[in-house]
C-alpha cells in the first residue's frame, strides 16, 4: 500500500465495516475503525498526503485522525450495486453531494451513557449530548457554500392554538449548483420539566444554482412544540419563551430568534430553567 501510494497522483482509500463488525445482535466495543485500518490510513497518508478517504459503513465511525489530517472524506454508507459509479461521480465533482447526517457521530464513547441506558435524556443524541461531537446531527458538506439571512418570526406573541411563521433567505454563494438542508430547531427556556437542548421541528432540502437566493418559510403549529407530560399522560404546550434556531446542522446555527407562546409568556409555577 505504501509503495502504491508513493507512485500515485492521488490515493482513494476505502475503509469501513462489514457484517462481521456491525450487524443486528452484535455490539461494537468502540467507534474506531476496525482492525488495522487506522494503521493503514496513517501509513498511506504519510506516503501521499493527497489522500481521499471513502467510508463504507452502516453505523457511525469516529474517524478523528482522518478528520484532523485527511483533506477529503466521503461517507458512502453501504452503497449497493451502483455504489462505485456514485462514489466516482461525487469524487470527480460530476455530482455535488448534499447529504446531511441523520444521527450524531461522537468523537469517542467518553461522556456517552452506557449502551444499556435507554433514557436519551441521560446524554444521548443531539437533543441531550453536552459534549463536542465529531460530526453533529444534520451535518453535511458540498462543493459550494450557502448563506442564511433575514430571519423573520410572526406573530409575536403567538396563541397556544396558533401557528408560527418562521422565514429566512438562503443563498448559494459558491460557484456550483448545490443543495442545502435548512433545519429549524427550538428550545423552551423555562418549563415544569427539563427540556432538550434543542429539538428539530422542520427541515427542507432546496437546490440552488450559483448565486441563486430562495425564500424559505416554515409554518409550525404551536401544538408541535408540545412535550409529553407523564403526570397527565398527555402532550401539552406551556406558555413561555422558545428560542428559534436556523442552521445547516444542530451545531452549525446561522440564525437565532425567539417567540413567546401564550397571552403573557409567563413561566409556569415550579418551573425549571433549561
Amino acid at each position: 500500500a505504501i509503495s502504491l501510494a508513493k507512485q500515485a497522483d492521488v490515493v482513494i482509500l476505502c475503509l469501513g465495516t462489514n457484517a462481521r463488525v456491525e450487524a443486528e445482535g452484535r455490539d461494537r466495543r468502540n467507534l474506531d475503525l476496525a482492525g488495522y485500518q487506522e494503521n493503514l490510513l496513517e501509513a498511506v497518508f504519510a506516503a501521499n498526503p493527497k489522500t481521499a478517504v471513502v467510508l463504507m459503513n452502516a453505523g457511525p465511525i469516529a474517524s478523528t485522525w482522518a478528520q484532523d489530517h485527511v483533506p477529503a472524506i466521503l461517507e458512502a454508507w453501504y452503497p449497493g450495486e451502483f455504489g462505485g459509479t456514485a462514489i466516482a461521480r461525487a469524487l470527480f465533482g460530476i455530482d455535488n453531494p448534499g447529504g446531511h447526517l441523520p444521527y450524531t457521530v461522537y468523537a469517542s464513547l467518553d461522556g456517552v451513557p452506557p449502551q444499556n441506558e435507554y433514557d436519551v435524556s441521560k446524554g444521548y443524541t443531539y437533543m441531550y449530548f453536552k459534549g463536542v461531537p465529531l460530526y453533529p446531527f444534520g451535518h453535511g458538506l458540498s462543493y459550494t457554500r450557502f448563506e442564511f439571512t433575514g430571519l423573520k418570526i410572526s406573530p409575536e406573541p403567538v396563541a397556544q392554538s396558533g401557528k408560527i411563521s418562521i422565514s429566512f433567505d438562503v443563498q448559494n454563494t459558491g460557484e456550483l449548483t448545490g443543495s442545502e438542508v435548512p433545519q429549524l430547531y427550538t428550545h423552551q427556556r423555562i418549563s415544569t420539566v427539563a427540556q432538550p437542548i434543542r429539538s428539530l421541528r422542520a427541515f427542507e432540502r432546496i437546490e440552488l444554482k450559483a448565486g441563486e437566493k430562495r425564500h424559505v418559510e416554515f409554518m409550525v403549529p404551536v401544538k408541535d412544540l408540545a412535550y409529553y407530560d407523564v403526570t397527565r399522560h398527555d402532550f401539552m404546550v406551556e406558555p413561555g419563551t422558545f428560542d428559534v434556531m436556523i442552521g445547516a446542522s444542530s451545531d452549525d446555527i446561522r440564525l437565532r430568534g425567539s417567540v413567546r407562546v401564550g397571552p403573557t409568556g409567563n413561566a409556569p409555577k415550579s418551573s425549571v430553567k433549561n
